[in-house]
């Protein structure tokens, strides 16, 4: 999975490269295509490639993002965690201190509990999430205009499968990784839509 997603991020712009160079092998209106090239390949790049944001994945939530970062606290036990986790189907958590909403302070994942609690023989109803998290100066985060390949490299390095999102006001909502492909392979579709709109001439 991570080699896959990896290999989709560096070779992303080949696609449009390739039918650029198709285009330009197989039209036989070839010497007529360059010309106005420079002209609808700029008004494709107001479009461009890449630019989809981290803003734009929670704003496409809706109502939801505010599911998607479901919290507990430092405080609560791991069994309460992980038992939140899987009543809402999440496989994170972001961790607050108590009374303090807004202000993050790590954050526990299914990984966590499973090297931190299965793999050691701890028991889950007597550790407290603050002592299995990953703290707040360790986590890798984004801000909402960071750009979604970007936050999609960032997961792919570090190996990790949720970000959460910072904004000036503190803690905004957090992405998966499930959420960050599905806007890159919606924006690349899109971008071949208008690809095969400029072959056809819809440009």
């Amino acid at each position: 999975m991570q080699r896959a997603i990896g290999s989709f991020v560096s070779h992303g712009s080949i696609v449009k490269n390739a039918v650029l160079q198709h285009v330009r092998l197989v039209n036989p209106l070839a010497q007529t295509l360059v010309r106005h090239e420079s002209v609808s390949a700029a008004r494709m790049e107001e479009h461009g490639f890449e630019k989809t944001q981290i803003s734009d994945i929670l704003k496409s939530k809706g109502k939801s993002a505010d599911g998607s970062w479901l919290w507990c606290t430092t405080e609560d036990s791991v069994y309460e965690a992980v038992k939140s986790m899987t009543q809402h189907n999440v496989g994170a958590l972001v961790v607050v201190k108590p009374g303090e909403e807004k202000s993050i302070a790590g954050i526990i994942t299914e990984r966590d509990y499973l090297r931190k609690i299965i793999v050691q023989g701890r028991s889950s109803k007597s550790t407290k999430v603050g002592d299995i998290m990953t703290e707040e100066n360790k986590l890798i985060t984004v801000t909402p205009d960071t750009k979604v390949l970007k936050a999609m490299q960032l997961m792919t390095d570090n190996r990790i499968r949720h970000i959460p999102v910072i904004g000036e006001k503190g803690m905004l909502g957090m992405v998966s990784i499930g959420d960050v492909v599905r806007a890159v392979v919606s924006e690349h579709r899109e971008e071949l839509d208008r690809l095969n709109a400029f072959i056809q001439g819809g440009y």
